[in-house]
């Protein structure tokens, strides 16, 4: 891990500032796809979803410094759903309004209610899945081209070791090693996001 790796905050501490800009570009890239994709399987067209993405990123920005992390409560994904289904309401408000029944129905399904359980499990498996492809975007110019490739297929491509490192001119114990120490890195870099990590969880006033 890099100095810079070692003193840097997580993200979701960073952003309580309003001014630091860096991390707030760094958290709408890394969230907006999320809540995007979202809003697309409830039905929106392509630009709606991009408002009421941008809608949300506003909201969170406004509320994160008062949001405080409680484990009885819930962790931060869940928070962000919550908000998000709070802006889809209220698109589905604005379009019941102009006589959309359709809309008027999906007010009724998100209004004052808890997301379903298939709700729940869709968003938790984006979640992770955004979070685990950005961590990889963000930690692959760190390692030599072999070495990626060693992790990509056997970790993500669930190859046969033999098989990659023969395809590699590797011996299978370097491919080991090299899928160990990019998999180290990614949950490295995917625990400076990860609100449910004790630091984290403590400069929110984790109850």
């Amino acid at each position: 891990m890099s100095p810079a790796d070692a003193t840097r905050p997580s993200l979701l501490i960073a952003i309580r500032d309003v001014g630091n800009q860096s991390a707030w570009s760094e958290f709408v890239v890394l969230y907006t796809p999320l809540v995007f994709r979202h809003c697309m399987r409830r039905g929106l067209q392509e630009a709606d979803a991009a408002d009421v993405a941008q809608e949300v990123m506003k909201s969170v920005a406004g509320s994160i410094a008062r949001f405080e992390y409680d484990r009885r409560k819930g962790s931060f994904r869940s928070w962000l759903l919550t908000v998000t289904r709070n802006k889809l309401a209220n698109f589905f408000t604005r379009r019941a309004r102009r006589g959309d029944e359709t809309g008027e129905t999906s007010v009724q399904e998100l209004v004052g209610s808890e997301a379903s359980p298939s709700e729940s499990a869709d968003w938790e498996r984006e979640y992770e899945s955004r979070v685990l492809s950005w961590a990889m975007e963000q930690v692959k110019a760190e390692f030599q081209e072999g070495t990626w490739r060693a992790f990509w297929g056997t970790a993500v491509e669930e190859r046969a070791v033999a098989e990659v490192a023969a395809e590699l001119g590797m011996s299978a114990g370097a491919v080991y090693i090299a899928r160990s120490r990019v998999i180290a890195r990614i949950r490295r870099r995917v625990a400076e996001v990860d609100l449910d990590d004790p630091m984290v969880q403590a400069a929110f006033g984790a109850g």
